[in-house]
């Protein structure tokens, strides 16, 4: 006779799995995993840990747990990732959020006050949690989003529906300010490629199934930054921001070309776990 599984057993066991295939945070994956295939909330879990499992949940779990186990990214399988707070759709056409963007838009937002009708571009837009987030707490903002790749924008316009921004966010399909013509903006932030080539074979094997569109940046990483601090100043108002996440091993590059540029007031600024990550610089006179 078949063994009736609960709730706690399978986390249990799927932790140890995990743990034994080196997947990151094995018990949140877990967790993550089969809160997916039950319809329920992580709190939910943990109030119902004697609940049993029923054969088709378990068969859906297990298919779930290789895949995991084979680097496909949690949020591909789960089908989305939190992101401010808020919950963004994910699959394979557009790159994972993390939480150090969330940086990225904590100093975006220090830059915007908040009754402010300042006009932001987020180029490289992927999912759209940059352009959302920034549309949902700046309610005044105008926000336009542009991204090189027409399925990421399906995506994006999706997630923008489904928060009620469709009126507070453009979304515009083209290569950076192609999209944008002439306009100008208060602020520019990106979240753009910024693996160097050469470090893609080193890469986890989640992050190896991403988008390679996303993700690599010529030789050094620098390439789609470098068009972007070279391209942004004649998109930028006259004391308009250029905010940039970076590599963390780039800091001193990305200052070296801001300050090559022009730009004024140019800071690296570090995420939550110390590292850098957050290049911002005001245009020059």
């Amino acid at each position: 006779m078949a063994k009736t599984w609960t709730v706690l057993e399978l986390i249990q066991w799927t932790s140890e799995y995990f743990t034994k295939k080196s997947v990151d945070s094995p018990r949140l994956t877990a967790e993550l995993l089969l809160s997916s295939v039950l319809g329920l909330s992580r709190v939910k879990l943990y109030t119902g840990f004697d609940q049993p499992v029923q054969a088709d949940e378990l068969g859906r779990f297990r298919a779930l747990i290789e895949r995991r186990a084979a680097g496909e990214p949690t949020a591909y399988l789960v089908g989305a990732k939190e992101f401010y707070g808020r919950s963004f759709k994910v699959d394979a056409r557009v790159l994972v959020p993390r939480p150090e963007t969330e940086r990225l838009v904590e100093q975006v937002l220090a830059l915007v006050p908040s009754d402010a009708e300042a006009r932001v571009l987020d180029l490289c837009t992927g999912t759209g949690c940059i352009a959302a987030t920034l549309a949902a707490e700046r309610p005044r903002a105008k926000v336009t989003a542009t991204d090189l790749s027409a399925a990421a924008l399906e995506v994006a316009r999706g997630n923008i529906e489904a928060l009620g921004l469709s009126e507070r966010v453009e979304l515009l399909e083209g290569d950076l300010f192609a999209p944008v013509g002439p306009r100008s903006f208060e602020v520019i932030v990106s979240n753009p490629p910024y693996i160097a080539e050469p470090e893609f074979e080193k890469l986890p094997r989640e992050v190896q199934r991403e988008p390679k569109l996303a993700l690599l940046a010529g030789a050094k990483g620098m390439a789609v930054i470098e068009r972007i601090a070279r391209e942004a100043p004649a998109h930028l108002c006259a004391e308009g921001w250029l905010a940039l996440e970076i590599g963390d091993d780039q800091k001193a590059l990305a200052q070296d070309l801001l300050n090559s540029l022009a730009y004024r007031d140019v800071q690296v600024l570090a995420d939550w776990n110390g590292k850098d990550r957050v290049a911002l610089a005001r245009r020059g006179a």
